[in-house]
């Protein structure tokens, strides 16, 4: 069987969130007992904690929720490109050494270990200019191993807008920790939720044979 990698951190209370987004947090609607026979839970979570899918909505006020896109983008041919500790942003000489011949969907490795259970203000994220290099290369589909694209602290969000314009689409917190360069096929389905500005996904990459 192909091998699997699953690039999907952990999501569970104390999972990092943006500061003053809403933290993952659960509590039992029904337990076992007699007279009840399943345990049923109530999930509160923002759409962007753990592995997830930006949506247009999220940074265009008229752009579409997740639960309609095309699935397209986030299913298929992939290549993930190593830029680890490369600075506050990823620029094209970061990843040129590996943007021969690009598949339509290109994962980015900051991190030499993913902090899977802290916020980092300093997180590592795409130069606009990077993102304009992919589309023109025909890129349909960028994702970081970080909370965001663009810089923690961004007011003006231009790798985001950069994703608006050209018409990608976004993974963000994705954990490539084991991950060697290389190709691969992705699968990391958003759910259709129909007025979301994002969605949780189960992001997974398949070994190619």
């Amino acid at each position: 069987m192909p091998r699997l990698w699953d690039i999907s951190p952990p999501v569970r209370e104390g999972a990092p969130v943006f500061p003053g987004d809403t933290p993952y947090g659960q509590r039992w609607a029904a337990s076992i007992a007699p007279g009840c026979p399943v345990n049923v839970s109530t999930l509160t979570l923002s759409p962007h904690v753990g592995a997830h899918a930006d949506a247009p909505l999220h940074y265009d006020p008229d752009g579409q929720p997740v639960g309609t896109l095309d699935l397209d983008p986030y299913l298929g041919p992939c290549r993930v490109v190593h830029a680890i500790a490369r600075g506050p942003l990823v620029t094209w000489e970061h990843i040129a050494h590996a943007v021969h011949a690009l598949p339509p969907r290109v994962l980015v490795r900051t991190y030499q270990r993913a902090p899977v259970d802290r916020w980092d203000p300093q997180l590592a994220a795409f130069a606009p200019e990077t993102i304009e290099r992919l589309a023109d290369a025909g890129v349909r589909l960028v994702g970081i191993d970080t909370a965001s694209i663009d810089p923690a602290d961004s007011k003006t969000l231009d790798s985001h807008q950069v994703i608006r314009r050209r018409g990608l689409r976004v993974l963000e917190n994705l954990v490539l920790d084991e991950v060697p360069e290389g190709d691969y096929e992705l699968i990391a389905l958003p759910l259709k939720l129909v007025t979301a500005d994002a969605s949780p996904v189960r992001a997974v990459l398949r070994e190619l044979t």
